[in-house]
């Protein structure tokens, strides 16, 4: 069986001080997250051709098809975030910390582990 290659691209965000914000107020904390997701984080996933793989409470794994969109997205997010939170008190915003990781996928053929 061959093996097919491609290059992809996770980006694994979480809100930091997730804990506390949700310790402070969690309905109103909720709330925040679910807009932020529907009106910020989906389209721009959406927008640069990623993919939704998993949600947490605080965080999401999403793949791309290339580095360069993963991280364009995240810039965009990060940066629309910006925005959003100057009017709002430090011990009250939500702020995403964003990683992004790109790799060599493989399918279709046995892993490189169980050669």
């Amino acid at each position: 069986m061959s093996q097919t290659r491609r290059l992809a691209a996770i980006l694994a965000a979480d809100v930091a001080g997730y804990s506390r914000l949700i310790g402070a107020d969690e309905g109103g904390t909720l709330e925040r997250l679910r807009a932020l997701r529907r009106e910020l984080l989906d389209p721009k996933i959406a927008e640069h051709r990623g993919r939704l793989v998993k949600t947490t409470g605080d965080g999401l794994l999403v793949e791309f098809g290339s580095v360069v969109d993963a991280l364009r997205c995240a810039v965009e997010v990060q940066a629309a975030m910006a925005e959003r939170i100057t009017p709002i008190a430090a011990d009250n915003r939500i702020e995403f910390r964003i990683g992004v990781n790109g790799f060599r996928a493989t399918s279709g053929g046995p892993s490189p582990s169980t050669r």
